[in-house]
């Protein structure tokens, strides 16, 4: 690989809006954006949401790659429906991937023990430190509470752009103030 593709992927993705740190208000009304958004899209979403116990949701992550990937985007966590910590995403990928893209994560804690287990965390990281269903927009339609069971339920939606790579290997989740 090239020296100057990491050099441009980190450019590109520090230029990138979603780095900027929205205010808490533009935060909180983007992220009720993207529930409304997952509740008219997804059938079942609003089933899922309502057994959750807990919700984290970035409204816009963004990731770039070309061989090496990399993605970051801001969120909150809702619990009985108020926002009660901020985080960041930020993830490094290697291997077959191309392009840029935006896209919605909405992370479903379905118990409150992988709940308190995330909250817990220094960095929490997808598929490591817990059993993670990952469902896109075109597998999402057809799933209900009843045939997904994982203790942790992610809804990928709203992608834009053109990525090859669409999951949340890699991706890890921080605590920040706000």
């Amino acid at each position: 690989m090239h020296r100057s593709v990491p050099l441009l992927l980190l450019l590109t993705l520090s230029c990138s809006p979603t780095l900027q740190a929205a205010t808490r208000e533009a935060l909180d009304a983007d992220v009720q954006a993207a529930l409304t958004r997952m509740t008219e899209a997804i059938p079942a979403g609003n089933e899922f949401l309502q057994r959750a116990v807990g919700v984290l949701v970035f409204p816009r992550v963004l990731k770039a790659g070309f061989g090496l990937g990399g993605e970051v985007g801001e969120g909150a966590l809702l619990v009985s429906g108020e926002t009660v910590q901020y985080y960041r995403t930020t993830g490094l990928s290697f291997g077959f991937q191309i392009g840029v893209s935006a896209r919605t994560e909405v992370i479903l804690f379905m118990t409150p023990e992988v709940l308190a287990g995330f909250q817990a965390s220094q960095g929490w990281k997808a598929g490591v430190d817990g059993g993670i269903a990952v469902l896109t927009w075109g597998v999402a339609k057809d799933v209900t509470t009843q045939n997904v069971r994982e203790p942790v339920v992610a809804f990928l939606f709203d992608n834009k752009g053109l990525m090859y790579d669409v999951s949340l290997e890699g991706s890890r989740y921080w605590k920040i103030a706000k």
